[in-house]
């Protein structure tokens, strides 16, 4: 099974980009989707961006479409997030997930495999 270990979080101010990245350690990681869900204080963890197993799909939250990327490296076991025009409210632990299946899905629940977190800080 993969295991997912986030990097790449940090403090930025407002309009800034920062770029997280989470790299798998399984041997498998081409055959899952991936996902970024992000979770602040007091809130429930919500869906940001996903990734299909090929790299030829990717969905986003309507909050974040236009301004956060999300990529993958499947050579490098790695999925990325490119997060541009940064803002306040963008403030929380992002978590990439795995899930093993051919579609792009966004409900949590579908995702088995997740990582630990990194904090992202936007200060207005």
């Amino acid at each position: 099974q993969e295991q997912l270990v986030e990097s790449g979080g940090g403090l930025v101010q407002a309009g800034d980009s920062l770029r997280v990245s989470c790299a798998a350690s399984g041997r498998t990681f081409s055959t899952y989707a991936m996902g970024w869900f992000r979770q602040a204080p007091g809130k429930e963890r919500e869906f940001v961006a996903a990734i299909s197993v090929t790299g030829t799909s990717t969905l986003y939250a309507e909050s974040v479409k236009g301004r956060f990327t999300i990529s993958r490296e499947n050579a490098k076991n790695t999925v990325y997030l490119q997060m541009n025009r940064l803002q306040p409210e963008d403030t929380a632990v992002y978590y990439c997930a795995a899930a093993y299946t051919l579609l792009v899905p966004t409900s949590p629940y579908h995702y088995s495999v997740w990582g630990q977190g990194t904090q992202v800080t936007v200060s207005s």
